[in-house]
């Protein structure tokens, strides 16, 4: 006849199998060492995931509207002297004129949407070019001289450096047109620009909207 089975040879019994796992599992389970993550090269995921904003700021400047030169806008005759140079996405036109021991001075032409700051702040801004100091709204009449042509008010400034040899000048107009602003100015040897100056003038006569 068999012993009946008491609560103390289970707890025996229930002891031995726990031990027996875990003297087991001990022996025939490893835990791989975790490999240390590397840093992302540049190039790749954690670079790339701002490139979409900084493509996306590159093309909220590229489609900027700026007024051509054409197809409806301001168009103009220039003096055969002057050589053209071709237009790119921020000009609209560029001229070449050279002087006195082929020194040569540039035409810029650039349109640009709303006022750019104001007569004030774009007169300043080409000074500051020359490293001249800027001017007081109060002595911007004496620096401006206005006119009309074609139905078009027309704004023309002149400024010299006071460093340099020769030092360089300004010759620019601004002018309003269809909600933008256009600028002309011609930047050189003062020598070359100082000869360009009626030419210049009559230039800006031919200025109209087509």
């Amino acid at each position: 006849m068999s012993r009946p089975f008491t609560l103390s040879a289970a707890l025996v019994l229930l002891t031995a199998l726990l031990s027996g796992c875990r003297d087991q599992s001990i022996k025939s389970y490893r835990v791989p060492r975790e490999a240390t993550p590397e840093a992302p090269l540049a190039g790749t995921a954690a670079s790339s995931a701002a490139a979409p904003a900084d493509r996306g700021t590159e093309a909220s400047m590229a489609s900027t509207p700026v007024p051509t030169a054409s197809g409806g806008d301001l168009a103009w005759e220039a003096p055969a002297s002057w050589q053209s140079r071709q237009a790119s996405a921020m000009r609209k036109g560029t001229y070449v004129m050279t002087g006195e021991g082929g020194a040569t001075a540039e035409l810029a032409i650039t349109a640009f949407p709303g006022d750019v700051g104001g007569d004030l702040a774009n007169v300043n801004r080409w000074r500051s070019q020359l490293q001249l100091p800027p001017i007081t709204a109060a002595e911007l009449p004496a620096a401006l001289a206005r006119f009309k042509a074609n139905g078009l008010d027309i704004a023309v400034t002149e400024m010299v450096a006071t460093t340099g040899s020769p030092p360089q000048r300004v010759l620019g107009a601004i002018v309003p047109h269809n909600g933008s602003t256009w600028f002309f100015k011609i930047t050189g040897p003062d020598p070359v620009v100082s000869a360009e100056r009626d030419a210049f003038n009559t230039f800006l006569q031919t200025l109209r909207a087509p």
